[in-house]
């Protein structure tokens, strides 16, 4: 199960590797927080005329979402609705319960989702890294009530990821978009990568890069942000979505500082 922020996370985070696992039967589940009803449509800003405003850019964002998702082999998305930019904002009871009913209801081996430092400091990818940090611990609690039509049963995740993307990784998206920052209270968060000797699992996708760079393009309102992708040949696509490398934050199942090639090593028989 990936807990991701927004609608295109899903591709540019971990595409190459939900691809795989569903390309291996493993069923494959998405929960995303927001319909990214505050970004660009087509490189239009909010302020011109020809974008579609926040309503119908979040009903196209859904739409291309769950094309996305499909070609990856996604078995299920849902949806929390919250809004876009403004995840941190949210109530973190209400946030962790609402995670915690789809966490119970799914019940999920393994659960990946965005590093304490959400990839380049974006507030939204920050709080849903909190948020489902807190809500795999909070679904394993009987004592702690969820959503009023959620599942009452418990549920304990045996593994947790966030996403860990190496200097290279970094390098390779950088040359094929732009510099990633995020502009927080007036302050520039730039990408950091994580050092190598910190990656504790590295997954082996380069079979899967066509597959990724088709869901891409269902996001097409958000064409303008990829075009970049297009000068790319398959050398770079492969650097590109080849590899991904992630923390195990968690794991009641296994240990150690080997590099695992496998998520769900410690849970296959």
């Amino acid at each position: 199960m990936a807990v991701l922020a927004h609608p295109d996370d899903e591709c540019l985070g971990v595409g190459g590797t939900l691809a795989k696992y569903a390309s291996e039967g493993v069923d494959v589940f998405l929960l995303t927080a927001t319909r990214g009803d505050k970004g660009r449509y087509r490189g239009y800003t909010r302020a011109d005329p020809q974008h579609p405003g926040a309503t119908e850019l979040a009903r196209i964002r859904e739409k291309e979402l769950q094309a996305a998702a499909a070609l990856l082999g996604v078995r299920d998305v849902s949806l929390l609705n919250y809004y876009d930019q403004h995840l941190d904002e949210v109530r973190a009871g209400e946030a962790v319960a609402a995670i915690v009913d789809h966490l119970r209801r799914i019940q999920p081996d393994v659960v990946v989702t965005f590093g304490p430092d959400g990839a380049y400091g974006h507030p939204d990818h920050i709080a849903i890294s909190q948020f489902t940090t807190a809500a795999i611990v909070a679904a394993a609690n009987p004592a702690f009530a969820a959503g009023s039509n959620g599942p009452p049963e418990t549920h304990a995740v045996s593994k947790l990821y966030y996403l860990a993307w190496s200097e290279s990784a970094w390098k390779a998206y950088q040359a094929a978009f732009r510099k990633l920052v995020s502009t927080v209270d007036g302050v520039e968060r730039q990408a950091v990568p994580w050092q190598e000797w910190a990656i504790t699992t590295d997954i082996d996708t380069r079979k899967f890069w066509p597959t990724v760079l088709k869901a891409i393009s269902c996001h097409e309102s958000q064409v303008a942000v990829y075009e970049g992708l297009k000068q790319l040949g398959p050398a770079d696509h492969e650097a590109l979505w080849g590899r991904q490398t992630f923390y195990r934050a968690f794991s009641t199942v296994n240990g150690g500082r080997r590099m695992e090639a496998d998520l769900f090593e410690g849970i296959r028989k």
